[in-house]
């Protein structure tokens, strides 16, 4: 893909993020779930965002059974994530990770790896 033609809007990164991961073959085979887009972000912003979600696992702590982040599966999860955005080639576009934070989901017993993906949008005209 050669982007350094067209007049891109940063806006489209989220719509190329999404078929950058969405092409992958192992990412999807390794998930329970899906690859989705969500709402717009400000035109210009030139950041993404990519959470993986993944559930708690029950864990028997001083005798109580307890849910913590299922770290493992966060970690292969990302791991593919992060190679699939890495092995991507598209002219005029650089992708980078900038920051990874594990957060947890208020209300249910899920944590989720947050993925901040900055871009750098070469245009030659």
């Amino acid at each position: 893909m050669d982007l350094t033609q067209i007049a891109m809007q940063s806006i489209e990164t989220d719509d190329i993020l999404f078929e950058i991961l969405n092409a992958s073959a192992e990412l999807k085979k390794a998930l329970s779930g899906g690859i989705y887009v969500q709402g717009e972000r400000p035109d210009n912003s030139g950041t993404s965002n990519v959470n993986i979600h993944v559930p708690d696992k029950k864990e028997r702590i001083c005798r109580t059974e307890q849910f913590k982040a299922n770290r493992e599966r966060i970690r292969e999860l990302t791991d593919i994530v992060l190679s699939v955005l890495k092995s991507a080639n598209i002219t005029g576009l650089t992708i980078r990770v900038s920051t990874e934070t594990i957060i947890k989901e208020p209300g249910i017993n899920e944590h989720y790896n947050n993925l901040r993906v900055e871009w750098n949008i070469q245009r030659t005209n």
